[in-house]
C-alpha cells in the first residue's frame, strides 16, 4: 500500500528529514584524508541523539552500524569501521533518522582531498541524475517517469545505474511502497499522488550495473570493481514540482531547478 501523508504527519516528515540532512552536514564536514569512518559516524550519531532523534540504521535488519559509509567501489550498506579514508577515494555516505514515528533517509557522495576528473565526472552525473528523478517526482507522473529519467540521463553519460537497489517510499516505516528503481519505463508503475513521500535515490557505476555482496552480508560493491556513486533526497509529492525535505546549506539552488 502506497500511502498519503496527512499535513500533520508531513509536518513531523519534514522535521525528522532537517535532522537527517544537518547530520549529513557534520559528516561532510569531517571527509578528509586520515580519517576512519568509524569516527564519522560517531559525530554524525551524537549529533543525531542531540536533536532528540536516534540513527535509524543501527539494528535495522541486523545491521551493525549507525549510518552506512561506502568507499570506492563500495555502493552502499558500508558499515562504519576503522577504515581510514585516503586521497582521491569517494566516499558515501547514507543517513537515516528517526523522530516521533517517522523517519528522514538522505545520501551525499564527497570526494576525498584531491580526486581524479573521472571520479568528479561520476560524482556530478550522478548528483544531476537525482535532481532529473526528482524533478519527474509529481502528482500526476508515475514511478517509471523518475526511473527513466535517471536512467537516460546516466547511460548517455556512459554510465549504468545499479538494477537490483531501488529508492523507496519513506514515512512511519524506513521502507515503504513504492519501490523505486533507477531504470524503466516512462508511464509505468503506479501513479504518484499529492502527499505521497518518496526517497529518490540513483546509484551509478562506472562500469557494469551488476553488484555482489560481502562476506559481511551488507556492503554491496560492483561486480567488476569500478567506482560507483550515491545520492539520495527524501520528498514529498505535489502539483506541479515536490518538495525535497533533505537538502543540506548551500543546495537551495536544486529546488529552484525543479520548479
Amino acid at each position: 500500500m502506497i500511502n498519503i501523508r496527512s499535513d500533520e504527519e508531513l509536518r513531523k516528515i519534514r522535521l525528522v528529514s532537517a535532522i537527517a540532512a544537518e547530520a549529513m552536514e557534520v559528516a561532510h564536514d569531517e571527509v578528509r584524508p586520515g580519517v576512519a569512518t568509524i569516527e564519522i559516524s560517531d559525530k554524525v550519531r551524537r549529533f543525531i541523539e542531540s536533536r532528540g532523534a536516534k540513527a535509524a540504521f543501527r539494528g535495522y535488519g541486523g545491521f551493525p552500524g549507525d549510518i552506512c559509509i561506502s568507499v570506492n567501489e563500495e555502493i552502499v550498506h558500508g558499515i562504519p569501521k576503522e577504515r581510514v579514508l585516503n586521497e582521491g577515494d569517494i566516499v558515501k555516505i547514507d543517513i537515516g533518522t528517526y523522530q516521533d514515528g517517522f523517519y528522514g533517509d538522505v545520501a551525499r557522495s564527497f570526494p576525498v582531498g584531491d580526486i581524479s576528473e573521472n571520479a568528479r565526472d561520476l560524482i556530478v552525473s550522478t548528483e544531476h541524475a537525482l535532481y532529473l528523478g526528482l524533478a519527474k517526482a509529481v502528482a500526476g507522473n508515475h514511478v517509471g517517469d523518475i526511473g527513466n529519467a535517471v536512467q537516460t540521463y546516466i547511460e548517455q553519460r556512459g554510465y549504468n545505474v545499479v538494477r537490483a537497489l531501488v529508492g523507496h517510499g519513506v514515512g512511519r516505516h524506513l521502507h515503504e511502497d513504492p519501490q523505486i528503481p533507477n531504470f524503466g519505463k516512462a508511464g509505468n508503475g503506479p501513479l504518484l499522488k499529492n502527499g505521497m513521500v518518496l526517497a529518490v535515490e540513483p546509484m551509478v557505476n562506472v562500469g557494469t550495473w551488476e553488484i555482489k555482496v560481502l562476506d559481511d552480508y551488507w556492503t554491496a560493491v560492483t561486480a567488476d570493481g569500478k567506482l560507483s556513486a550515491h545520492f539520495e533526497n527524501t520528498c514529498i509529492v505535489r502539483d506541479g514540482f515536490p518538495e525535497i525535505v533533505t537538502l543540506m546549506r548551500g543546495e537551495e539552488q536544486w529546488q529552484k531547478t525543479i520548479q
